[in-house]
């Protein structure tokens, strides 16, 4: 077994947690970890049932757009049963352990740049897709899906290499994927238990996002707005000062920075 094993048995073993990642199901080849974690879903798995793959054909992140997961990347979904008054919550959860996680494993400093992207020295390390199907007021399942760039040489996909970096790329080694997915599982689960007990992930959240207090520029749609990232509403929407000095509340969109 090397460092680098993403066996279902080798994150499994000894994994310490009490229901994320205790069922995890690993194919060496994959279209789209969400698709096998919808349909798994739809089959009432155990809450916590992961997909993961060592290599991703046609993922997908927010807003319809691809995301590339080649081999040496982390591609992987977690099926959640939630309140539906935790909704607004998982994408803070999920990008939390992800920096969480990284600090760990590699003692980087990632950020989060809103809603849910991770960076590393203002470059993309790891996109998140939350998708939730929800019936009234009942969630009847949510998918959290990430991808990480770990061990990916960004001259090999030139076409990213302006605005994305992996863990390679920032360490200068290969980092394990099995230990960084370890280490996921176990934040995952601990910031969910901290919701369902009625803590809040959204404080940390906040300290990590590192657009705020800078002049940026807000993607809605067909809408653009510029302005200062102030604050975030408990939520997780965006509030932007404008230059008219009103105050704007975002719920969704993409955020860059204006300079």
């Amino acid at each position: 077994m090397t460092a680098d094993d993403l066996s279902a048995q080798s994150i499994t073993r000894g994994l310490g947690t009490r229901f994320v990642g205790q069922r995890t199901i690993y194919y060496r080849r994959l279209k789209s970890t969400i698709d096998v974690a919808r349909r798994e879903a739809r089959q009432e798995a155990a809450e916590g049932t992961v997909i993961i793959t060592g290599e991703q054909t046609g993922g997908r992140g927010r807003r319809g757009r691809s995301w590339l997961s080649p081999r040496g990347s982390i591609a992987l979904s977690i099926i959640l049963y939630p309140d539906v008054a935790h909704l607004p919550s998982l994408i803070m959860l999920a990008s939390l352990a992800v920096v969480n996680s990284t600090r760990a494993v590699t003692g980087l400093e990632p950020g989060i740049k809103w809603p849910n992207d991770v960076l590393i020295n203002g470059k993309k390390v790891c996109g998140i897709l939350i998708e939730s199907e929800v019936r009234g007021d009942k969630v009847d399942y949510s998918t959290v899906s990430m991808g990480i760039n770990v061990n990916i040489r960004l001259s090999d996909f030139p076409e990213i290499a302006a605005t994305a970096t992996s863990l390679v790329a920032e360490t200068g080694r290969d980092v394990s994927r099995r230990d960084i997915v370890r280490h996921l599982l176990v934040e995952v689960e601990r910031l969910y238990l901290t919701l369902r007990a009625g803590g809040s992930a959204f404080e940390a959240w906040r300290d990590n996002l590192v657009m705020l207090g800078k002049d940026v520029r807000v993607t809605e749609g067909e809408k653009l707005y510029q302005g200062i990232a102030e604050s975030v509403a408990r939520d997780g929407s965006l509030l932007l000062r404008q230059s008219d000095g009103k105050q704007l509340k975002i719920v969704a969109g993409d955020v860059s920075l204006r300079y």
